[in-house]
Order: C-alpha cells, then sequence, then structure tokens
C-alpha cells in the first residue's frame, strides 16, 4: 500500500514505486483525470488490499494533477534542428506518452554501471538527488531552447556547469528513485515534453541531423 502525499501525482507513485500509471490507475478504480487526494491509501504491486479514501482530517486536500504539457505534435521542432544520439543502450520498456500523468520521456531497460551519455553538446544545469521520483538526477541545456533529463543514475560523473560534448559519458546507470534499472530520458523544448523517439536516430542509424 502507498499513502498519497501532498505532491504526489500517479507518474511520481509509479516510477517510486515501479507500479506502472496503468496499473495503479486499474487497480484502484482511477480514472482520468487520475485526481488522487492527500492521505489516499493506494494498491501498489498487485496489493490486494483495498484502496482507501483519506480520512475526514484530510478530505477536500486534493494532491496535485501533474498537467499534461503536451502540445500538439504540430507545434513541436522540426526533426533535425539537433544531432540527438541515444543516451543508453537498451530496449525502450516505457514509451512516451501524452496522457494525463503519462510517461513524458522514455525508459531503457539496461545493467547497472552501464553508461550514460549526453544525447547532444550542452551545459549541465542541475546534478542532483533533490528531486523525488527521479533518482540520481542530470539535466543539460542544450541552445536556448532545448533541455534533456537523465534520471535514475548510479554514479553521476559531471559537475553542475560543466560544458559537455555529445556522447560523452556522464553518469552510469542504475535504480535510484526506482525499483528496476533503468534510464529515464527526457527532452524538452522550451519546457515541454516531447517524444525522444521522435528526433533519435533509428538503432544503429545516424542523427536525424
Amino acid at each position: 500500500m502507498y499513502t498519497v502525499k501532498r505532491g504526489d501525482t500517479l507518474y511520481r507513485i509509479s516510477r517510486a514505486t515501479g507500479t506502472s500509471v496503468k496499473d495503479l490507475a486499474r487497480l484502484n478504480n482511477i480514472s482520468p483525470p487520475y485526481t488522487i487526494e492527500v492521505g489516499q491509501k493506494l494498491k501498489v504491486n498487485g496489493s490486494s488490499a483495498t484502496a482507501k479514501k483519506s480520512s475526514s482530517r484530510s478530505k477536500g486536500k486534493t494532491a496535485a494533477v501533474t498537467p499534461s504539457y503536451v502540445v500538439p505534435k504540430s507545434s513541436w521542432p522540426p526533426v533535425g534542428q539537433r544531432c540527438w544520439i541515444w543516451p543508453a543502450s537498451g530496449k525502450v520498456v516505457i514509451p512516451y506518452s501524452t496522457s494525463e500523468g503519462g510517461n513524458k520521456g522514455i525508459d531503457i531497460a539496461g545493467t547497472r554501471g552501464s553508461p550514460v551519455y549526453a544525447s547532444d553538446a550542452g551545459k549541465v544545469v542541475y546534478v542532483g538527488n533533490q528531486l523525488r521520483g527521479y533518482g540520481n538526477l542530470i539535466m543539460i541545456k542544450h541552445g536556448e531552447d532545448y533541455i534533456t533529463a537523465y534520471a535514475h543514475n548510479d554514479t553521476l560523473l559531471v559537475n553542475n556547469g560543466q560544458n559537455v560534448k555529445a556522447g560523452q559519458k556522464i553518469a552510469t546507470m542504475g535504480s535510484t528513485g526506482s525499483n528496476t534499472v533503468a534510464l529515464h530520458f527526457q527532452i524538452r523544448y522550451k519546457a515541454t515534453a516531447i517524444d525522444p523517439v521522435r528526433y533519435l536516430p533509428a538503432p544503429g542509424g545516424k542523427p536525424k541531423c
């Protein structure tokens, strides 16, 4: 069972417990827009216990629902503006989703300690683990409009403010803030999450630029 805290969303709970957003919604009979309440008890990982509503003490306090921050694909930047490369080797086990509370990036499965690379040249703007649900996180700014995020790392190999090259090893894959070893990778354009697979090259192919 998981007790909902202020600021929680189904996506954050999914990352913290290893239970997919789809399973959380199904197990707890939650329908879009996936509103949850502070103090609410949620079944996770197939728990057979009954989900409970919040107590009268916390009634009326609704946990924040993460906005989709998704714009129509027609408004996404054209492919080829930047030369993105894959940040890690492995299978995409959780794809990008436009649904409310869905995955705003992709999750790439791998083995602990395998390398994580900068997807393009840029400047490191965040290194740390203060953002709940993301574990050891690195964020890199690319020009004025793009930021990439690399979450759940084991070892962090760069520092805040450091300039990095495309393909430079910046971390090793881990499971911090998650129950499985995988890299959670995001590309954000003007703060909007876009589908990384749209911009990454085909496996073994050249960058789309």
